[in-house]
């Protein structure tokens, strides 16, 4: 098969030439565009999933939809290490620019606000205040959005930024990337702002995408927050749309795959989009012909998962500690032991708490450090309370395969 007409895409973030098993999100998102263009009440929305599983790309989706229909948006990307305030001025000055509003002296206001929210990040610092700028060509406004209180602040942000858009018919979408990295103060301020502008009715949104524990880092900053947001899991697609995104971007070349190879396609990549890409695009290379076989599948699966041990799951490995390697490798162990014993392991090997430290014949408390560490980094989650799993789906196989 000819390598320059493979058409899968395995990369992070990359749209997949078929979005397949995503129609019901674009779909009822573009209720939302609607909706909000018409001074409707919608709530703001919130994508969970694991890693893997097309998140980003449907939130770049979303901002595509959010742009044809004429709003203006922004994206950021959140950072355990970075505050909300630099990040998210860049992703509005952007927004901004896209409404191309006609009211120069409007924009200019508007921008200015953007400018004095970021500003206000250098604190009382002058020194570092005089050497950063924004890139806002616009002079500050004082007395808005810059008194230290991120929550006051994003409130008069959004507030007047919404009222530019309502000016325009159209809104405004802000789309936030791994928002489970933002840190307590900003979710807070963020929630608020959601919520006093959802009062107000004025057209702006926020598209959150994070891991499966988002909800709960939502919850524990305002109480309201599970109202406050639609939530969408996002998860590995069906058998029907697993299919889909395979033999449609390989019938638009020419080829196509015998039933055989897509049943051993959907068995190894277990339907998570990322693995979808990665195993097709090796059966392509290596296939001498179409229609590729299950026997193709056979060969280029090897080189499939070996690809995926380096970048996929290799590079997560490396980030932990050698003692935060011990407790994955319990996780993993755990989750075997449970099997071997008849209990019920869902699909993404939760295990309880207690059964890694008995993996590992340790106290539970003594392990929270390491469990804490691997948390912040994202490598695992909790999803209820004395359970945690991997955020990388079939992490666990990769660890007894070492």
């Amino acid at each position: 098969m000819d390598p320059i007409r493979n058409p899968y895409a395995p990369g992070a973030g990359q749209r997949p030439p078929e979005l397949a098993g995503r129609d019901p999100q674009l779909r009822t998102f573009d209720v939302v565009l609607e909706r909000v263009s018409h001074g409707r009440p919608e709530r703001s929305i919130v994508l969970t999933g694991l890693r893997g599983v097309g998140k980003t790309v449907l939130l770049n989706a979303l901002r595509s939809a959010a742009v044809r229909c004429g709003w203006g948006t922004g994206k950021l990307e959140a950072r355990p290490d970075q505050g909300l305030r630099r990040p998210l001025s860049s992703a509005l000055h952007q927004a901004v620019r896209e409404l191309g509003h006609p009211d120069e002296e409007s924009v200019e206001h508007v921008l200015g606000v953007v400018r004095s929210f970021a500003e206000r990040d250098a604190g009382t610092h002058a020194k570092l205040r005089d050497r950063w700028h924004p890139g806002i060509d616009a002079p500050s406004v004082r007395g808005r959005a810059d008194s230290g209180d991120i929550e006051i602040d994003l409130v008069e942000l959004f507030t007047d930024l919404g009222g530019l858009a309502a000016d325009r018919g159209h809104g405004v979408a802000v789309f936030i990337d791994e928002m489970q990295d933002l840190g307590p103060d900003d979710v807070s301020a963020l929630c608020a702002a959601c919520h006093e502008i959802s009062q107000s009715g004025l057209p702006l949104i926020v598209v959150g995408a994070g891991l499966p524990h988002l909800p709960a880092v939502l919850s524990a900053a305002k109480s309201y927050s599970e109202r406050l947001f639609g939530y969408q899991r996002i998860d590995r697609l069906d058998r029907e749309n697993a299919d889909l995104a395979l033999r449609i971007p390989a019938e638009a070349e020419g080829a196509a795959y015998d039933d055989a190879a897509l049943d051993a396609l959907y068995a190894a990549t277990g339907g998570y989009p990322y693995f979808i890409q990665a195993y097709g695009k090796t059966a392509w290379d290596l296939a001498p012909r179409s229609p590729i076989t299950a026997a193709d599948v056979a060969v280029a699966a090897p080189e499939a998962e070996r690809e995926l041990a380096v970048g996929f799951f290799g590079s997560r490995y490396e980030r932990a500690t050698p003692g935060e390697r011990e407790y994955l490798r319990a996780m993993a162990d755990a989750a075997t032991w449970l099997t071997h014993d008849h209990e019920a392991v869902d699909d993404i090997e939760s295990v309880p708490t207690a059964e890694v430290a008995a993996v590992l014949g340790k106290k539970p408390q003594s392990l929270s450090p390491a469990r804490d560490a691997l948390l912040k980094k994202g490598l695992i989650y909790s999803g209820e309370r004395g359970r945690i799993a991997f955020t990388v789906p079939h992490f666990g196989a990769f660890l007894r395969s070492r």
